[in-house]
C-alpha cells in the first residue's frame, strides 16, 4: 500500500497545485477551474477507470502461475486503453458547449472552456498509463510507478508558470493554462512508463513490449464487461462530488471558491483510503486467482480495520488544522469562513467513505463489479444527488445541502457494498478451495 499511496497523493496533488495555483491568481480563477474541473474529472476517473480491470485480470493471472497470459492482457488493454483515451478527449471538447446550459456565470465561461479544451489532449495519455500501471501494480512493483509520479509533480509547477503567466511566444492564460500544462505532463508519465517497463529486467518475465498484437475482440469484451462498471461505479461516485460545483454556481464565487477548497482536502486526504483499497484489489486478486479463499477473507479483514484506523486519523486532522490548512489555499477571509463550516461536513463523511471504498477494493479483486456499478449509481445519482439540490436551492442550507447530501450517499453506499462482500464471502466458502495461507 505504502508506494501506491505516495503515488496517489503525487497524482492528487496535481490538483492540488492547481487548486493553489488559481487561489493565488484570483476568486475568479479559482471559480472557473472548479467548473472545468467539475467536467473533466468524472470523464477523466470514467474512462480510466475501466482500464482498471487490468489490475484484478493481470493479479489473476499472476496467482494461477500463468506469466504469457499478462503481456496479452496488458497489450489487449493498452489498444482499449488507446480508442477510450480518444473517446474520451472528444467528449472533453464538445463539453464547453453545454456549460450556460449548466447555469455557469458568463464571465467563468472563457477560461473554464480553455482549460477543458487544452486537458482533453492528454486523455490517450492518461488511459494508456493507467493501463500500464495497472500492470506494474499488479505484479507487485509499484516504486517505478510512484517515483515518475513524484517526478511529475516537481515538473508540474515550472509547467503551471509558464502556460498561467506566460513566458516569449506564450501568452498569459490565467488558470487555464493549467489545462495545457497537465496534459503536456500526462504524456511524459506515459512515456517514461512506458519506456521503463520496456527496459527493466523486473518485467521480462512477463514482458509487454516483447511483441505486437493486433485487437482481440475476446480480450475486449472481458476487458469491457469487467471495466464498464468499474469506470461507471467510479464515475458515480466522483461526479456526484464534482458536478456539486456546477449546482453550488449560482450561489456566487465565495460559495464557489470555498466548495473547491473543502473538495480539495477532502479528495487529498481520500487518497488514504483510495490506496488501501488498490492493494486490497491487488492481494484479494492474487488470492482469487489461487482460489484461496481463507487468505482472502483474513486480507478483507485486515483491510476494513486498517481503514478504519485511517479514517479516525484523517478527521481528527481536519478537526485540528483546519484554519491552517485553509490559508494553504487563500487568504480571502470570505472564503476562509464559509469553508472552515464545510470542512466540518467533510469531517463527517470520512469513515464510511473508507469503509466504502475499501469493501468496493476488495469486490473488484474478486471480479465483481456489475452490482457495485448499481449500487453507487443508486446511492449516489438516485439519493444522494436530489437530496443535495433540493438542500442547496431551495432551503437554507444553501453550499452545506450539497455535503449533507453526500454524507447520505456515502452511508447508503458503505452498507450495501459491505452486504455485497459479505454475500460473496459466504458463497465463496462453499467452493473447493486451493493453496492455504
Amino acid at each position: 500500500m505504502l508506494p501506491i499511496l505516495v503515488t496517489q497523493f503525487a497524482q492528487a496533488g496535481f490538483g492540488l497545485i492547481d487548486t493553489i495555483m488559481a487561489g493565488h491568481l484570483s476568486a475568479t480563477d479559482l471559480a472557473a477551474i472548479a467548473v472545468a474541473v467539475g467536467l473533466w474529472m468524472p470523464v477523466m476517473l470514467l474512462f480510466s477507470g475501466i482500464m482498471i480491470a487490468t489490475t484484478p485480470l493481470v493479479a489473476e493471472a499472476r496467482g494461477a502461475r500463468n506469466p504469457e497470459q499478462i503481456g496479452q492482457i496488458t497489450r489487449q488493454a493498452l489498444w482499449v486503453a488507446l480508442l477510450l483515451g480518444i473517446i474520451a478527449a472528444l467528449i472533453l471538447q464538445i463539453m464547453p458547449f453545454f456549460l450556460p446550459m449548466f447555469g455557469v456565470p458568463a464571465h467563468l465561461l472563457p477560461k473554464a472552456s480553455l482549460f477543458l479544451h487544452a486537458i482533453a489532449l492528454g486523455m490517450p495519455a492518461v488511459t494508456m498509463y493507467g493501463s500500464l500501471r495497472g500492470y506494474s501494480e499488479a505484479l507487485g512493483h509499484p516504486r517505478p510507478v510512484t517515483v515518475i509520479s513524484l517526478l511529475a509533480l516537481l515538473v508540474l509547477i515550472p509547467l503551471n508558470f509558464l502556460f498561467m503567466y506566460g513566458l516569449g511566444p506564450i501568452p498569459a492564460l490565467g488558470s487555464a493554462g493549467c489545462g495545457f500544462a497537465t496534459s503536456i505532463l500526462q504524456w511524459l508519465m506515459f512515456i517514461s512508463l512506458a519506456l521503463y517497463i520496456k527496459n527493466a529486467k523486473i518485467y521480462q518475465k512477463a514482458p509487454v513490449f516483447n511483441r505486437f498484437e493486433k485487437l482481440q475482440a475476446q480480450w475486449v469484451k472481458r476487458i469491457l464487461i469487467l471495466g464498464l462498471p468499474i469506470g461507471l461505479a467510479i464515475f458515480f461516485e466522483v461526479s456526484i462530488f464534482s458536478t456539486a460545483a456546477i449546482v453550488l454556481s449560482p450561489l456566487g464565487e465565495t460559495v464557489l471558491a470555498a466548495h473547491q477548497v473543502a473538495m480539495s482536502v477532502t479528495s487529498q486526504l481520500f487518497m488514504i483510503p483510495m490506496s488501501l483499497a488498490i492493494a486490497l484489489t491487488i492481494r484479494v486478486g492474487l488470492y482469487y486467482g489461487e482460489k484461496n479463499w481463507q487468505a482472502m477473507q483474513k486480507v478483507q479483514l485486515v483491510g476494513l480495520g486498517l481503514s478504519t484506523v485511517f479514517a479516525c486519523m484523517t478527521m481528527s486532522l481536519i478537526w485540528l488544522f483546519r484554519p491552517q490548512i485553509i490559508q494553504i489555499y487563500s487568504s480571502d477571509p470570505a472564503v476562509t469562513q464559509v469553508t472552515m463550516y464545510l470542512l466540518l461536513y467533510a469531517m463527517a463523511y470520512q469513515l464510511m467513505d473508507a469503509w466504502q471504498v475499501s469493501a468496493a477494493g476488495c469486490l473488484r479483486g474478486m471480479q465483481d463489479t456489475q452490482a457495485p456499478m448499481w449500487i453507487t449509481m443508486l446511492a449516489y445519482w438516485v439519493i444522494a444527488f436530489p437530496i443535495g439540490i433540493y438542500l442547496a436551492r431551495y432551503t437554507e442550507a444553501h453550499a452545506a445541502g450539497v455535503w449533507i447530501g453526500l454524507i447520505i450517499g456515502l452511508s447508503v453506499a458503505c452498507v450495501l457494498l459491505i452486504s455485497r462482500l459479505y454475500l460473496n464471502n459466504r458463497r465463496l466458502s462453499r467452493m473447493p478451495c486451493g493453496n492455504s495461507i
